[in-house]
């Protein structure tokens, strides 16, 4: 799938995916496990491992989330510019700006 141009890419996520992209947005650049432990601490639940990655790679999939190496054993992620803009226009809508 290519990156969305979708002004409302961010209503098409889930709950999870959204706050995926927050916990980013606070902290860019992350590793999975750093997520993972924002995540579990929001929850008050252990993440699955296999639900956070399969999460993380539609969001790079859909070009909401940019993935790098680190090191040979260890990737990183961080927000894109669409997920930047997106979160932004959210972010209005939910205010009223765009209503």
């Amino acid at each position: 799938m290519s990156p969305t141009t979708d002004k409302n890419v961010v209503a098409d996520l889930t709950a999870f995916q959204r706050d995926l992209l927050r916990v980013l947005a606070k902290v860019d650049n992350r590793k999975g496990l750093s997520l993972k432990t924002d995540l579990a601490d929001y929850y008050d639940e252990e993440i699955n491992h296999s639900r956070l990655y399969q999460n993380l790679d539609k969001l790079v999939d859909r070009g909401l989330v940019a993935k790098r190496a680190r090191d040979r054993r260890t990737n990183e992620y961080g927000l894109t510019d669409a997920a930047r803009d997106a979160l932004a226009r959210r972010d209005e809508w939910v205010a009223g700006a765009d209503a």
